[in-house]
C-alpha cells in the first residue's frame, strides 16, 4: 500500500488545485445563488468551511514535503506561499486589511507549481540526503 506520507507532494498539488478550483468556483456560485431568491443570504456552511480544510491539508502537505525535500531553497518558498495563502484567508474571514480577491490565486498557484517541481526534481532517494544542498 502507497504512504500518503510518501506522496505529500501529490497531496499538496491536488489539494492546492482544488482550492483554487474552490476560488474561482466560488465568484460564480454566489452569481447564481444572487439570482435564486428562494435560497439563503448566506453560503451553506460546508461551502466556507472548506478554506479551512484545505488550509490544514496544505499544511501538513507543505510540512512533510519540507521535511523530504533535497533542495534548501524549496522549503521557505514552500512556507512563503502557504502563509500568503493562510493570511489571505484569514484576512479575508476577518475583513482586516482590503485585499483584491484574486490575489488567492498566486499563492495558490505557486503552492501548485512548487509541489509539483519538488516532486519531480527535488526529491531524496535515501534516508539520509535531505538536509541540504551544498
Amino acid at each position: 500500500m502507497i504512504s500518503i506520507k510518501n506522496r505529500t507532494d501529490t497531496l499538496g498539488a491536488i489539494a492546492s488545485s482544488l482550492c483554487l478550483i474552490h476560488c474561482v468556483a466560488t465568484p460564480f456560485l454566489f452569481m447564481a445563488q444572487a439570482g435564486s431568491v428562494t435560497c439563503c443570504d448566506t453560503p451553506p456552511l460546508w461551502w466556507r468551511i472548506m478554506d479551512y480544510i484545505f488550509l490544514l491539508i496544505s499544511f501538513f502537505a507543505v510540512y512533510r514535503s519540507t521535511q523530504t525535500t533535497s533542495s534548501s531553497w524549496m522549503k521557505p518558498l514552500l512556507w512563503l506561499s502557504w502563509s500568503l495563502l493562510c493570511f489571505i484567508i484569514l484576512n479575508e474571514k476577518a475583513s482586516l486589511f482590503s485585499i483584491p480577491e484574486y490575489f488567492i490565486y498566486f499563492p495558490a498557484f505557486a503552492l501548485i507549481v512548487l509541489h509539483l517541481y519538488n516532486k519531480k526534481y527535488c526529491q531524496c532517494n535515501t534516508t539520509n540526503c535531505c538536509v541540504d544542498d551544498k
